[in-house]
């Protein structure tokens, strides 16, 4: 019976092996379809993912584009400028700070309700600037905290009301 099953396999044109048997021939079949299966797994996840990426972010057809929503303007008020001595008691010489800042407010109508306030806001910053010592403005980061600190009292200063940042416009240790 055997050797009719060769035989119609022959007349297919295939060559038929005998068939080995035994664990170390498992084994050995095993892991070739294992990686296989693994390389066509991680092929599909990957097509897959390309795939939904491409949907998600490029591939919108018959959707109308967004328009951009235009930003509010902002309103910018220019603070007087202030000079003052820094805090550093073991220097032979005096160093100074020369600062000028612009506030940057969420919309024009809070101008005029800071307005009364600006004495508030420029003690708040001579109270703060004569504390700093030179190393506290070495550096874009020194520059950044001292931006943030003074955001933050204005912010503290003018209080329910709030400003979006403080700008640099000059800057000058000495």
């Amino acid at each position: 019976m055997a050797a009719k099953v060769q035989a119609a396999d022959a007349v297919d044109g295939e060559d038929v092996a005998p068939a080995k048997g035994g664990k170390a021939a498992k084994a050995k079949l095993k892991l070739p379809s294992k990686k296989i299966m693994i390389l066509a797994a991680a092929g599909l996840v990957a097509l897959g993912g390309g795939g939904i990426a491409y949907l998600k972010f490029f591939a919108h057809p018959g959707e109308a584009k967004e328009k951009p929503v235009a930003a509010k303007p902002v309103t910018f008020v220019d603070m007087p400028e202030v000079l003052v001595n820094l805090n550093n008691p073991t220097a032979e010489r005096t160093q100074y700070l020369k600062i000028k800042v612009v506030l940057e407010l969420p919309d024009a109508e809070l101008v005029a309700k800071i307005q009364p306030l600006m004495p508030r806001v420029m003690d708040q910053f001579q109270t703060y600037l004569r504390e700093l010592r030179p190393t506290d403005l070495e550096g874009s980061a020194g520059l950044y905290r001292l931006k943030e600190e003074l955001t933050r009292r204005v912010n503290a200063a003018i209080s329910p009301n709030r400003i979006n940042a403080v700008l640099f416009k000059e800057i000058v240790v000495q």
